[in-house]
Order: structure tokens, then C-alpha cells, then sequence
């Protein structure tokens, strides 16, 4: 439970009074109370209202907003307010601020614009984190901290630069050592002292964000900014356990976001919380194995769902509506996949700049007679109904897929084979193929512990790490089964090759080698044809973007390619080894086949879906002291027909008993306790 004092998904979300006249917030506390809102983050983003000078801090404010808040038994997420620093400071110490990727110093402005690495951020960072947590520690309302707001961002100033070189002689040691690694004897890159080396920008080594010329040298700035911004983070978190040490600590995170390691990050947060923004467009399983992959970065811990639209947002291209029941619906999606808290930016919507469109359960129009605020107080009843029933509850899931920030950041600056190649997308992939069979699935790490799963997927697992191919040895050999792809096992840690080839270091439990890697051009398919059927996998389906070109060592060919010089290849195999088998997975294939491979393997190992039920129906499950709870979400535009147990069970919403053939109405929700 993240905090005893509210014993229920808690539901609430941003909410800035500051901005608006004393007697606004009165009446906003009035509605928030009849949608049976509990909980407000507040003071994400008032740093320059806090210290308006160097040496003045102001907190009467926040003092009257928190207790005003808790009077109503509305609780606090209580943010640090370090997203943005004052002007001031930007003013009086230009170290302060960024340099951006093509080299040009930021002038003040926006928000995430301090450079990680700058002394003048450090240190009134962390000491508004300690004046704040010095003050507040004890108050009654506060129920969670919220460091900062969202980081992300890079900086390619003279100070990073130093401390990357810092960084870079504690990973490596020596100058030649580095050189090694960095295989810096290619065009003539050869390091000889340390202040040699500088950022890979537009002005060294990169151009257009992915592309560069060393891989090695890019793919260790990542880390470095990575670490650096983790390490503003920890500053904070350090200064608030000097003065309170049992309310949890996070900061809230973006999903797929592609600049910080949130494996790293999630070992130094106390609770795992992110901010959901599907577009209107977004496939409902790229959701969910968003949600899951949050899920994953604790080993299964509940998040917290810190931010949602009520209804639409502001910054995407179009900005489209949340249909009735969709708000509700994505909601409990979350909760579904392991969120114990659902929570809104925002309460109130702002007047101006650029976030006065984005969707509040309170419009501009300022009262609760709108459809935003019926449809959030209706769920917010819901929630109360609830109580702590699903609270630290868990998903079970039996198949996992493995990913791994550093291997996406490697994929993605490869030069080459393909552009095409997306390392987030050949993930989904395979999640949405277990997703449309109603089979769930957890989000895992290189570093997590296989042993209770009986299927791992790890796709275009292009770097192996140290331990990695061996802990996937003994999980095949004690009887799991693997599967990996195209473009795997290619290089080390450090974007080197591993020679004797392809894949290197799992070529031994695939049984395969890969001679070569075609890339196809856009639009440009070859096929995939099953020779030796097995269960639902069989016929020809179709292929894309890269095929490897592998000759069996020991590997049972399943199918081969249907075209082209290759024509006759394998392009799936099976090895046995030791009590398990692992599958490699030669090109990207269709929907199709990958449905029907997943299919066919997770009933060989036992793995059944929760429910029967059709396309648009997402069906998961939370278990909790000898119970589950199993959710049935229908994202169709229409009523659809799931089978349900024959045996009635309890539906915690309608309060009805359930079973056999149920129709599910449209953006309908059923969580059936059992």
C-alpha cells in the first residue's frame, strides 16, 4: 500500500490553486468533494513562487492550499517543484541552463531546461527539497512525494562534458581501456588524454538525433545523461529522507519514453508512477503493455497512474475528445494492469499559456453541470465502492517479453540495416499478438528473475549483456521456453560485434547461425512457409523490413522463406536444449503467424487465456490473498459476448452475479471476483 492513511485506489490528480483568487479554490473543493476526489498533487511546478530571490523562501501559501486540502480529507501528492527553475537563476547563473544538441546556450524559458550537471541546479535543487520535506514532513494530509516533473532532456554543455569524462573514467578505468571498447582505431578516433573527448552532438559525432558515427561514444553519452539526471533525482530524494523516512518517494515517468533508463531509475523510486497519454489512435494494446512495462520496472509492484486526461490534450496534432465511457474505460485498463491510484492532469483547467485546452474535471466553464464532470464523478463513486479490495493486488502472468532501454538506444543508432527497424514497435508486436489471444503478460528486464515464467520473448535482442545468454541458457534448460528474432545477439554491451557469428552468444541454445541480414524496402515483403506444421502454425504468411539468412546447427526448421535467392532458407526454428526449446524468429512477420505461433507454443506449455472473448475485448487479472479479480474491458464501439465461467460470479461494479455467455456493453467494464 503506498499510504495507509487512504486505504482505497486513491483518485484526484494536479491541481494548481495558486493561479486562481482564494475563494475559487472553495468552491473547486466543493465539487472535487461530490466527484469523491481524495487526493491532489500540488506545487509541481511553483519554485519561483516558493524562492523569488536568493535568499528568500515563501511557503505561507502552501501552507494555507495543504491545509485547506486536508480539512476536507483531501490528501496531498506533494511535489518538490523542481521542474522549472526561476528566472533569476537563470539570469544570475547561466550555468544554469542548457546547451541543446546543434551547440546553442538556452536562454530561460519553458520547462526541463536545467542542465543536470550544473552546480547552481544541485544545490538549490536540493535544498528546496529539504526546506520543503523540513516543513512538511509532518503534516496530516501528506500522503506521497513527487519529486521534480517529469525529466527527461539532454545537455551538451562545457560541464557535462567535464562530468561525462568523469563518468566515463570511473565505467572504464584507463584511457585504453576506453579506446578498446570504443574501437577507436576506426577513422583514426584514438584518445589520448580525457579532455580530448567531448558530447556527441550535431557538432561531433551525431546528426538528427539517432544518426552517428560512433555508436559506442553515442551509446555512452545516453547512459551518462541517463545517470545524470538520476542523480539530480537522488539529491532530492536524499535531502527529504533527512527529515522524513516513512512517506514513499517517486517521480512520475513517461511509459516508452526513449531518453532514461527506467530500469535504473525504478531501483531508486519507492513507487513507480507515470503519466498516460494515448492518443485517440493508439492501439489499446500499446496501452496496456505500456501500463505493464510500468508494472515490470518493480518486479510486479503496483504504479500509481499520476497523470490522464479527463478528456482531451493539448499538445498532440489533434487533439481529439475522449468519447463517453473511454475516460472510464482507459481508467480501469490501468488498474487493471497494476495501477493502485488514478489520478488526472487536471483538477482545474488553466486560463492561459499552453496547457489552458488541455481537459480538467473542471471546464473553464467553472461548475460541475458538464459531461467531463458527471462521467469523473460517476467513477469516482465507483472507486469509493471499491475500497481497498484491489489494492496491492498483482498480476500472475505466465509469459513475460524482456526489454531493455540500453539495447533500444543501441538498435536505434545502429547504421543500419534498416531504418525501418523500431525497436518499440517489434516489441508491441509481440505483446499485441498475446494481447489479441487474451493471454497476459509481463514487462521485464534483463536483470529480472525468468524462473517463474514459462514463456520469455525477448525481440531483436541486439546487445547481449554480461550473464544475459547464460541466464537464458538455464531457463531453457530447466524446461522454459524462449523465443527471440531477426537482428539478435549481434554485439556486447559496448556496440561491439561478438565474431564467430551471428547470434553470438545465444547461438548456442537456437542452434542456428545467421550467414547474413537482408533489408527489405518499404513495401517490399518475402514469406514465411511452414513445412513442418505444429498445432495452429501453418501456411505462408508474410514478412518484412529484415530476414536473416540462417543455416540450422542442431535447430528443427519450421519453416523456410518463400522467395528471393533465400528461397528455402529457414526462417523459424526450434532447438531443443536441456528440458525446454528455444525459437528464433528469422524476419518480422505478420500478425497472423505471430498469433498463431503464440498460440500454438503457449498451449503446448499450458498457458490458456483468462476468457473467450472477441477482438476489442481485453481481458487481465490481479490476485490477491487467495483471490483474483479478473477484469473484462470492451474497447468495441459496441455490445460484444464474452464467455464467462458457468459457475455465477460477482461483479465488484454492478454488484450482480455473472456467468456463461455475458454481454459486455459498449466501453463497459466488468472486474469478476473469484
Amino acid at each position: 500500500m503506498i499510504n495507509n492513511k487512504l486505504s482505497k485506489i486513491w483518485y484526484g490528480g494536479d491541481y494548481n490553486p495558486e493561479q486562481w483568487p482564494d475563494e475559487v479554490m472553495e468552491d473547486d473543493i466543493r465539487m472535487l468533494k461530490l466527484a469523491d476526489i481524495d487526493v491532489a498533487t500540488v506545487n509541481v511546478f511553483s519554485w519561483a513562487r516558493i524562492q523569488p530571490n536568493e535568499d528568500t523562501y515563501n511557503f505561507e501559501w502552501l501552507d494555507r492550499i495543504m491545509d485547506r486540502l486536508y480539512k476536507d480529507n483531501i490528501y496531498i501528492t506533494l511535489a518538490t517543484s523542481t521542474g522549472a527553475h526561476p528566472a533569476w537563476m537563470a539570469k544570475k547563473y547561466p550555468d544554469v541552463t542548457r546547451v541543446d544538441y546543434d551547440g546553442r546556450k538556452r536562454k530561460f524559458g519553458g520547462r526541463h531546461n536545467s542542465c543536470p550537471s550544473s552546480p547552481t541546479y544541485r544545490k538549490y535543487s536540493a535544498l528546496l527539497a529539504e526546506k520543503i520535506a523540513d516543513r512538511y514532513k509532518d503534516h496530516p494530509g501528506l500522503v506521497v512525494w513527487h519529486i521534480s516533473n517529469e525529466y527527461g532532456g539532454y545537455c551538451y554543455c562545457d560541464n557535462c562534458a567535464e562530468q561525462f569524462r568523469i563518468w566515463l573514467q570511473k565505467r572504464y578505468g584507463s584511457i585504453e581501456q576506453l579506446n578498446s571498447a570504443w574501437y577507436t582505431g576506426f577513422w583514426g578516433h584514438t584518445f589520448y588524454d580525457w579532455d580530448e573527448i567531448v558530447p556527441p552532438n550535431a557538432l561531433s559525432e551525431e546528426w538528427s538525433g539517432s544518426r552517428t558515427n560512433f555508436q559506442s561514444i553515442s551509446l555512452d553519452y545516453r547512459r551518462f545523461q541517463s545517470d545524470s539526471l538520476l542523480d539530480c533525482y537522488l539529491l532530492e530524494y536524499d535531502a527529504i529522507r533527512k527529515h522524513s523516512s516513512n512517506i514513499q518517494i517517486t517521480t512520475n515517468l513517461m511509459g516508452t519514453y526513449p531518453e532514461l533508463d527506467y530500469f535504473k531509475w525504478a531501483k531508486h523510486m519507492d513507487v513507480v508512477s507515470w503519466d498516460n497519454y494515448p492518443s485517440i489512435d493508439t492501439p489499446v494494446s500499446f496501452t496496456a503493455m505500456t501500463h505493464s512495462l510500468m508494472r515490470g520496472l518493480k518486479s510486479g509492484q503496483p504504479f500509481m497512474l499520476m497523470e490522464q486526461t479527463p478528456s482531451q490534450q493539448n499538445w498532440q496534432a489533434y487533439n481529439s475528445l475522449k468519447r463517453p465511457g473511454v475516460m472510464r474505460l482507459w481508467s480501469y485498463q490501468a488498474v487493471a494492469h497494476g495501477a493502485d491510484t488514478v489520478m488526472f492532469f487536471q483538477l482545474r483547467r488553466s486560463i492561459g499559456a499552453c496547457e489552458k485546452y488541455h481537459g480538467a474535471v473542471i471546464e473553464h466553464v467553472g461548475h460541475e453541470h458538464t459531461r467531463v464532470f458527471r462521467e469523473c464523478a460517476e467513477l469516482g463513486h465507483e472507486l469509493k465502492q471499491l475500497g481497498d479490495t484491489l489494492l496491492d493486488s498483482r498480476n500472475d502472468a505466465k509469459a513475460a517479453i524482456v526489454f531493455d532501454w540500453e539495447n533500444r538506444w543501441a538498435v536505434e543508432l545502429s547504421s543500419g540495416p534498416s531504418v525501418a527497424l523500431k525497436y518499440v514497435d517489434e516489441v508491441h508486436k509481440y505483446y499485441d499478438a498475446l494481447f489479441e489471444l487474451n493471454i497476459q503478460a509481463d514487462m521485464i528486464s534483463v536483470e529480472e528473475n525468468m524462473d517463474k515464467y514459462d514463456l520469455v520473448i525477448a525481440p531483436v535482442m541486439y546487445m547481449i549483456k554480461p550473464g544475459f545468454a547464460e541466464k537464458v541458457e538455464q531457463f531453457v534448460a530447466r524446461g522454459g521456453t524462449f523465443i527471440t528474432t531477426f537482428f539478435s545477439g549481434i554485439v556486447n554491451e559496448n556496440d561491439l560485434v561478438t565474431i564467430g557469428g551471428y547470434p553470438g552468444k545465444l547461438r548456442n541454445v537456437l542452434g542456428i547461425w545467421a550467414e547474413e541480414i537482408d533489408s527489405l524496402l518499404p513495401g517490399q515483403t518475402n514469406q514465411i512457409v511452414v513445412t513442418n506444421a505444429r498445432g495452429e502454425l501453418s501456411g505462408t504468411y508474410s514478412c518484412s523490413i529484415l530476414c536473416d539468412l540462417i543455416h540450422s546447427e542442431g535447430a528443427e526448421v519450421i519453416a523456410e522463406y518463400g522467395s528471393d535467392f533465400y528461397q528455402g532458407m529457414p526462417a523459424l526454428t526450434v532447438n531443443k536444449f536441456g528440458e525446454g526449446e528455444a525459437w528464433y524468429v528469422a524476419s518480422s512477420p505478420d500478425k497472423a503467424m505471430l498469433q498463431s505461433l503464440l498460440s500454438t507454443i503457449c498451449k503446448e506449455k499450458g498457458i490458456e487465456p483468462l476468457l473467450a472473448a472477441p477482438s476489442g475485448v481485453e481481458v487481465t487479472r490481479r490476485v490477491k490473498d487467495g483471490k483474483s479479480f479478473t477484469f473484462v474491458l470492451n474497447h468495441n464501439s459496441e455490445a460484444s459476448v464474452v464467455q464467462l465461467q458457468d459457475e455465477p460470479r460477482k461483479d465488484l461494479l454492478s454488484g450482480e452475479l455473472v456467468s456463461g455467455e455475458y454481454s459486455v456493453a459498449a466501453k463497459g467494464v466488468l472486474i469478476i471476483e473469484q
